[in-house]
């Protein structure tokens, strides 16, 4: 048997290598430079492999921590780590995301050890790499505080200086067992226990003196993490159970070098700079009542402003795309739900049934009950589909106190939903136009880039109702219409719905943040459950099938992005006052400043006249930190051309032009929906 094996690098040539050469052996027979530039390595097999499960998903769980699952051929190894079989390789450097995760993943052992050495009575969960940096679990009798951040930084740097290399060593399940029992360290051996199995082999990374159960990969050495932070500390109960230990979980971020680091703080202030509940109080746009309760929002005038206009967009869309406008009652009989399945998958996160005089109710999840039983109160032929229902209609889920957030996880909301019957034959062309419905919404409301994921089933999975032979027709028809549109997706299996798979549209924001908001679902299953009919051409009863599709999303949490995205300066036709009127003196100009008033009202526009006896400087002042996009100055030389003074938001002063031509101007802006002033 040879004990050769055959190496593919990425310019295409291939390398007869003896097995047990490690990447970092490879790199440095190239170039000694690009050894010391290399993190980690990229392995695949020299004959690809269709990946089975969603990659991503699985490389962020805790089973890809510790036990080595893996959902594609292709994998992420040590420098160090022997090679035994024939592959492509590919040595990352700082550059490539992967090894950016890997980095931080390192970072979080860094971590772990610092803050043994501090306090070494903590016992250790597991500590990840996140999209943002890292973070570790830990449990301590004593709560960590804010103020130990700083000495298990200051840990950390120590560690890193001593450039300790990270080591991987394999031993039995069962002697990891016994170790990690002697020590009390009850989350490792959950782990061990529940990731690996009797006789198996378990792997551990050490560096110094500090070792962990993890599988890898890492950086050659703590050297290697040279730009890192501690930030912050959070609370959770083990396991998620409010009787269990209460953890914590102390949050770091990590990059190679001080650069990076301080343009991702940087980043960090300008998303505090937008959040949106701090800007939806400072613009007085809406609230969450303690007293009312959690998750549940009040839109106050200028909010409610907003919404209407994103509101009135939505429904004369709607109208002009040829959809019916439904509304259906916020609480339904329980029968209902079992009907539909939501009582059997859903539960947990609906309220509880209410129980009257004839029946016990429950408060909606969802609109899609609501419209079927439109669609079944009359009979239906083939040339009556397809049927469009369009509804915004208020639903409430239970969200757990931890997870609720402003407007972007909240208990009350409500569903630009919209529900469409029609034939198999028409299935392509329906999934097409809700695809250009969700493109519109995106360009309408100022977002240029968009991402679009496909999610599956998981063959096998009870709460997935439907056959093989439906969820493989389903599947294939929304990505049939994606390849045919020569979108770029991604596909996640089993993250889809319950009842159908479904194409997800992420906006990227102003901040290059990814945001779930539109989203289209094929269903076979609710017209089976519902019974639904039609009478084809042949004369005979078939049954239609349905598409789900939301395009906010929610009402609420597509505001929140607004907001964020804009950091509070809406473009012109979604401003809740679009123009402000700031007389330079009351007593001279109060009458002219009433007459443009009127006029730019008469227009259409939403405008605010401040008639208070405050100085001109004050009044502009607040104004402008009300976003207000146009600020108009009237004086003597106004009042007597029939003339406003010009400021622009973000822009400043652009002096005097004629009511007329302002007129004009603003109202453009509006009618073309301009994102610019």
């Amino acid at each position: 048997m040879s004990n050769q094996i055959k190496i593919q690098l990425p310019d295409g040539s291939i390398r007869e290598i003896p097995q047990g050469t490690t990447a970092l052996d490879i790199a440095n027979s190239i170039s000694p430079r690009l050894a010391a530039a290399v993190v980690v390595a990229r392995v695949s097999p020299l004959s690809p492999v269709a990946p089975t499960t969603n990659e991503a998903a699985l490389e962020a769980s805790e089973e890809a921590m510790y036990s080595g699952a893996t959902t594609s051929a292709e994998r992420i190894v040590d420098l160090n780590a022997p090679l035994t079989e024939d592959v492509a390789l590919e040595l990352l450097k700082e550059n490539d995301p992967a090894a950016l995760k890997v980095v931080r993943h390192s970072a979080a052992h860094v971590m772990a050890a610092a803050i043994l050495e501090l306090f070494p009575e903590t016992k250790l969960g597991h500590g990840p790499a996140t999209d943002n940096g890292f973070f570790y679990d830990v449990y301590r009798e004593v709560p960590f505080t804010e103020s130990d951040l700083a000495a298990i930084e200051a840990r950390m740097a120590d560690v890193v200086k001593r450039d300790e290399p990270f080591v991987r060593v394999e031993e039995s399940r069962e002697k990891g067992l016994t170790d990690y029992a002697a020590q009390g360290e009850f989350m490792k051996l959950h782990f061990i226990e529940r990731f690996t199995k009797p006789g198996d082999e378990i792997s551990l990374y050490k560096n110094g003196n500090f070792t962990d159960f993890c599988r890898g990969p890492h950086v050659p050495s703590t050297g290697r993490v040279k730009a890192f932070k501690v930030m912050s500390i959070a609370g959770a109960y083990w396991l998620g159970d409010e009787k269990n230990q209460q953890l914590q979980r102390i949050y770091g971020t990590a990059f190679f070098n001080p650069k990076d680091l301080e343009a991702h703080f940087r980043h960090l202030e300008e998303i505090k700079a937008r959040d949106h509940r701090v800007l939806g109080k400072q613009l007085d746009l809406f609230s969450i009542q303690e007293l009312a309760g959690a998750g549940l929002i009040f839109w106050h005038p200028k909010g409610g402003l907003i919404r209407k206009t994103m509101e009135d967009w939505m429904r004369d869309e709607c109208v002009r795309r040829g959809y019916s406008l439904v509304y259906t009652p916020h609480i339904m009989r329980r029968e209902l739900w079992k009907v539909s399945g939501h009582e059997d998958v859903y539960a947990e996160n609906m309220y509880p049934a209410m129980e009257l005089d004839d029946a016990e109710y429950r408060l909606k999840p969802m609109n899609c009950p609501g419209h079927i039983l439109i669609y079944k109160s009359s009979p239906k032929s083939y040339r009556d589909l397809p049927q469009r229902y369009a509804e915004l209609g208020n639903v409430y889920r239970y969200e757990r106190s931890g997870t609720m957030h402003g407007l972007l996880r909240v208990r009350g909301f409500t569903q630009d939903d919209a529900h469409i019957f029609c034939t198999r034959a028409q299935i392509t062309s329906e999934i097409e136009a809700c695809l250009d419905f969700a493109e519109a919404v995106l360009k309408t409301f100022g977002f240029k880039e968009y991402r679009v994921e496909l999610s599956t089933h998981q063959p096998g999975n009870p709460d997935f109702i439907g056959t093989p032979e439906e969820w493989a027709e389903s599947e294939a028809a929304l990505r049939d219409v994606l390849i045919h549109r020569g979108l770029t997706f991604q596909t996640f299996p089993g993250e889809a719905a319950f009842y159908g798979p479904k194409i997800d549209v992420k906006l990227v924001d102003v901040l290059g943040r990814l945001w779930q908001l539109s989203t289209v679902q094929f269903d076979f299953k609710l017209p089976q459950r519902f019974d639904l009919e039609y009478v084809g051409e042949d004369g005979e009863r078939h049954q239609p099938v349905m598409v789900h599709r939301a395009l906010f999303g929610s009402v609420e949490r597509f505001f929140g992005v607004l907001i964020e995205h804009y950091a509070g300066a809406f473009p012109m036709w979604l401003a809740p006052v679009q123009v402000a009127l700031v007389p330079i003196s009351n007593e001279k100009h109060l009458a002219y400043a009433e007459q443009v008033k009127q006029r730019l009202e008469a227009a259409g526009l939403r405008v605010e006249l401040d008639a208070s006896n405050q100085k001109m400087n004050a009044k502009i002042r607040d104004f402008g930190l009300q976003k207000i996009p146009f600020i108009l100055i009237l004086g003597d030389k106004e009042a007597a051309s029939d003339s406003v003074s010009v400021r622009v938001r973000a822009k400043g002063d652009e002096g005097s032009v004629t009511l007329d031509a302002f007129l004009d101007r603003a109202k453009k802006l509006v009618a073309d929906h301009a994102m610019e002033l």
